[in-house]
């Protein structure tokens, strides 16, 4: 009988992590057989297969990377299990955008345009359908204020630092930052993000947890659902989130020859390189914060976007620009001045979105306008 419960949960196991040994199995192929397949990219159709391939694989296992991230969230606690989460599935952004940078055709707008992209997505995207979804179930719903607020004080001047200021400074005749703006620059958003961090963590947990509420309870809910027992211990569950991760970081360089060579080749839309691993990197969070808000748990909902955005800036940006003088790779993070206005407007939305609890579904409606316009202005500046 034993024999057989213990072949049970192997198999369980196995096809619980059938997305990990995809991702390993297609990391092995496109590193030694796969080679030759992106020297020749001509064949659009054989382009299009790559990119799916790849493109599919790395979800599915970004997939992974959550619902471990999640068990750990439950045995760690919050905030520590949103913080796993969005440092995990940051790093993925972070080494596709350092691949690209440091490719021998970098594209200096990419690391611009793919937190451009993260903050419309999440600040418009994903709080407007979480808002709207979770207001046509509960009508209204109640959120920690002083998390909400704390999240967008410092996402505020940290997008503006590192995406509006370069356009406006004189150092430069691109919209770019000197040497010593861009280490002085890159320093202040770590140390910032870092005290946001240790603050998140120690002193004001409390501002990042769901008020009690008498119907709801104030565990972590569950964004996954998981058999009874397959939750074990934080060293399985972290193993298995880092072994996940490995794929997605390892293949992200066939899928930056992939963007970079259908950007310049293919006549697309420069921006739409930035949106694609936006969207990469979100939906594993986006699929996690409308089903909590659909359970009527905003406040979760609120800690993975907001913190999606803010985590964005926070590592994003140091690492680029660190990238950037070291290497001498070019970077270029003003934006232009549509979408200077639709990154203030968006970030003046979401002051009124989170300037009081309850939050209703006209709110959710102004900011998915905000994103589908931001859409629509991508491929028709």
């Amino acid at each position: 009988m034993s024999a057989a419960i213990k072949a049970n949960g192997f198999i369980r196991t196995v096809v619980a992590e059938l997305a990990l040994i995809v991702g390993v199995i297609t990391t092995i192929i496109f590193f030694t057989v796969g080679k030759p397949w992106l020297a020749d990219l001509d064949n659009l159709a054989w382009l299009i297969v790559m990119f799916v391939w790849l493109f599919g694989v790395m979800i599915w296992c970004a997939f992974g990377v959550v619902r471990h991230a999640d068990a750990l969230a439950e045995l760690l606690g919050e905030p520590y299990g949103t913080l796993i989460l969005t440092i995990s599935v940051i790093s993925i952004e972070v080494t596709i955008m350092a691949t690209i940078m440091l490719s021998g055709n970098g594209n200096p707008t990419l690391p611009r345009d793919t937190m451009f992209a993260i903050l419309m997505i999440v600040l418009n995207g994903m709080v407007g359908l979480a808002l709207v979804l979770g207001a046509l179930r509960h009508l209204q719903q109640e959120y920690n204020l002083q998390g909400a607020t704390a999240y967008l004080a410092v996402i505020s001047p940290l997008a503006v630092i590192a995406l509006v200021v370069p356009e406006f400074t004189q150092s430069t005749v691109d919209p770019t930052f000197t040497i010593p703006q861009a280490i002085t620059f890159g320093l202040l958003t770590a140390l910032l993000y870092g005290a946001f961090v240790l603050i998140q963590t120690t002193r004001h947990r409390a501002f990042f947890r769901e008020q009690t509420r008498s119907s709801i309870p104030l565990e972590y809910p569950l964004r996954w659902e998981r058999a009874p027992g397959e939750t074990r211990s934080v060293a399985f569950h972290g193993a298995l989130l880092l072994a996940s991760l490995l794929p997605v970081i390892l293949l992200s360089k066939p899928l930056a020859t992939l963007l970079d060579f259908g950007i310049e080749n293919l006549g697309m839309p420069a921006a739409l390189g930035g949106i694609l691993i936006a969207i990469l990197v979100l939906s594993p969070e986006g699929v996690a914060a409308i089903k909590a808000a659909a359970a009527n748990h905003l406040q979760r909902a609120v800690n993975l976007s907001l913190g999606s955005a803010l985590s964005t800036i926070g590592l994003t940006v140091p690492v680029v620009l660190a990238i950037s003088v070291i290497t001498g790779a070019p970077l270029e993070l003003g934006l232009g001045q549509t979408e200077i206005v639709l990154l203030a407007l968006t970030l003046f939305v979401c002051k009124m979105t989170f300037s009081g609890a309850p939050t209703n579904i006209l709110l959710g409606f102004v900011h998915l306008v905000l994103f589908f316009a931001y859409l629509a202005l991508v491929f028709q500046p």
